[in-house]
């Protein structure tokens, strides 16, 4: 069987160990991860002045070639997502394919601007709980509803990264991982 296709999108001022952690995580536990950025640049910087180098811009890819879609947090990075149609629509494709739409930290706020969010359970970074109208805020590390999971910062990455592959049908893979990574 094919490894499952996610694509986590690098807007300017990401935060930088949520986006890594993902991908790191994921791709450990045999995800095919595309790193996409918003834009046409090929290097993206995050909110702490790493600039990281992406595999391909969003607008190329196609949604229905992929079982998830991932947003990092961090600012201005979320606010960027949050305002980018192209982004919106990707991740609303994906989800409504039957795919899972994720963010963490701020990112939640570009999926409740798609549409993804209002009347079902989620978390954020607890500064944006206000953004997040006609959802059932949670305060839990991580949160899933209808194929869609939030989770609420950088400290919640690993916890995040892991739910992700159990969504994906790689439960083994993430109990490996979290063992060998001490993160049990």
């Amino acid at each position: 069987m094919p490894a499952p296709k996610v694509a986590v999108c690098f807007a300017p001022g990401f935060e930088e160990i949520e986006a890594i952690t993902i991908v790191d995580v994921l791709r450990r536990g045999g995800v095919d991860v595309t790193m996409a950025s918003t834009g046409s640049e090929e290097w993206v910087t995050g909110s702490h002045a790493i600039p990281v180098r992406t595999d391909a811009p969003l607008a190329g890819l196609d949604p229905a070639d992929f079982a998830m879609a991932v947003l990092p947090g961090g600012m201005p990075g979320s606010v960027h997502l949050r305002d980018d149609e192209g982004v919106r629509g990707f991740v609303r494709a994906v989800w409504t394919q039957g795919g899972y739409a994720c963010a963490i930290c701020a990112a939640p706020i570009a999926l409740y601007a798609a549409g993804l969010l209002e009347g079902r359970k989620a978390t954020s970074y607890p500064s944006f709980a206000d953004q997040l109208s006609g959802v059932t805020y949670s305060e839990d590390e991580v949160v899933c509803d209808s194929r869609v999971v939030t989770s609420r910062g950088a400290g919640t990455a690993l916890a995040f990264s892991f739910r992700l592959l159990e969504e994906l049908g790689l439960a083994d893979q993430a109990a490996q991982l979290r063992k060998g990574m001490l993160a049990e």
